[in-house]
């Protein structure tokens, strides 16, 4: 390595370390990722402000809401890699995201209203606590599970593993394949079914889980110290090595002229300030840790290392052209200051239109089978027209389905035993949900 290289990768290193100071006082506080927005999503930060418009990429603190519209979908990323998937109508609040003495991660939340999907990895030291009504769920090993709550009852479906939900008058067991229906009108009376009912959502929870089973790596801990945003990182972008650098990451569609903040948000956080939120889909990882360099005949990539920033992030350069100007946060105000500098892939006539340095924003998580080889195409052309998968959702198959289409609530063929207990950035009000019609099973009383 020349002695350049070395000072260079020396020069980021110390920049990455004093930008990241003040986390370390603060390691008793975390944040968690809004890794998915599709419509309108809506946080309550608990400034005083009410709510607000929701950004992909924005970090989400403890005592955060956050709720979905009729026609809108969400997902939360955890450290490890866990997920919180939210349907349409849904309102979540986020009671803890802190940090024990011990390094264990604790999070808990409160389902308010609607259907969340939960698909916790299990991790060492993490522990993630839901609260529905008067019931809770402690995990503590790999479940994949939902949650629907509306205003009368809820149900807990699980599709992988097994979970204890602890009520006001006991304890209900839940294994694989099996809901358990809460009425809140009946003193949280249970029933116990051996089978879970579809929804309409169920499929779009699927095809994200597939996703990011199918972009992440086991090996992130290479490059990054958590594995939240790794999966965005495989599918919008690559890996190659730089000589003199070493391995370098940079998204796909991102030409001569492109920089990494060319679109995003300046966003104010109470007690923290402002801090820049990425506009681009892979746009988690590279803005938290590590430093974009530039490289002459590569253009702009990312380089890991350096100590993580735990809130809001701050530009971190290395070696830019005399053309490029360094972004500063805003020095007064509160309000969001979106910039928008760069194209997207837009939509037309049910076709993706993918453009030229836009970086991935734009293109749907998934859409396209293969980015890298359209990405050849857009240099060669420098726009590609595309087919792109949408995010399914499921049709009712019967009266039965498309009664609980319409709710959270899951009430299969319950078992007859009783028991003892009763238990760009992407370019709001929530409502009851109905009881399921479907034919409930014997209350334990």
């Amino acid at each position: 390595m020349s002695r350049i290289s070395f000072q260079r990768i020396a020069t980021a290193a110390l920049f990455c370390l004093f930008a990241s100071l003040p986390a370390f006082s603060d390691s008793q506080v975390r944040i968690v990722r809004l890794s998915y927005v599709d419509g309108t999503v809506q946080i309550d930060r608990n400034s005083g402000q009410g709510y607000e418009k929701a950004f992909v990429n924005l970090p989400i603190a403890q005592d955060s809401k956050l709720r979905v519209t009729d026609s809108s979908r969400a997902e939360v990323e955890f450290e490890d890699g866990s997920t919180i998937r939210m349907a349409p109508k849904t309102t979540i609040w986020f009671t803890q995201l802190s940090l024990r003495d011990s390094g264990a991660k604790v999070s808990a939340l409160e389902v308010k209203q609607g259907t969340i999907y939960v698909d916790f990895a299990g991790a060492k030291n993490e522990e993630l606590t839901l609260q529905f009504g008067q019931e809770k769920v402690m995990l503590a090993h790999s479940t994949h599970l939902r949650i629907g709550v509306g205003d009368a009852d809820a149900a807990v479906s699980v599709f992988k593993g097994d979970i204890q939900i602890e009520g006001q008058s006991g304890t209900v067991e839940v294994k694989k394949n099996q809901t358990a229906n809460f009425d809140f009108l009946a003193d949280d009376r249970y029933t116990l079914a051996k089978n879970i009912e579809q929804e309409p959502y169920d499929a779009w929870d699927k095809q994200q889980a597939e996703y990011h089973l199918r972009n992440s790596s086991n090996s992130y801990s290479s490059y990054s110290p958590y594995a939240y945003g790794v999966s965005d990182l495989g599918y919008y972008g690559n890996f190659f090595n730089a000589p003199g650098y070493g391995m370098m990451w940079q998204p796909y569609f991102a030409g001569a002229g492109w920089d990494p903040f060319m679109d995003g948000m300046w966003a104010f956080s109470p007690g923290w300030g402002f801090g820049w939120v990425s506009a681009y889909p892979s746009g988690w990882t590279p803005y938290h840790y590590g430093t974009w360099v530039f490289l002459p005949g590569h253009g702009w990539a990312w380089q890991p290392g350096g100590v993580w920033t735990t809130w809001y992030a701050q530009p971190r350069v290395l070696n830019p052209p005399s053309s490029f100007a360094v972004p500063h946060a805003p020095t007064t105000g509160t309000n969001t200051v979106i910039i928008n500098r760069g194209p997207a892939s837009i939509t037309q006539s049910g076709k993706l239109v993918v453009r030229n340095n836009s970086a991935g924003l734009g293109i749907p998580r998934g859409g396209i089978n293969n980015l890298a080889k359209v990405s050849q195409q857009v240099q060669d052309r420098g726009t590609v027209t595309e087919r792109v998968h949408s995010a399914p959702v499921a049709q009712p198959t019967s009266s039965a389905s498309a009664e609980v289409s319409r709710g959270p609530s899951s009430r299969g063929s319950a078992s007859t035993g009783r028991g003892t207990g009763a238990p760009a950035p992407s370019r709001a009000a929530t409502t009851s949900a109905p009881r399921s019609s479907s034919t409930p099973g014997t209350p334990h009383r």
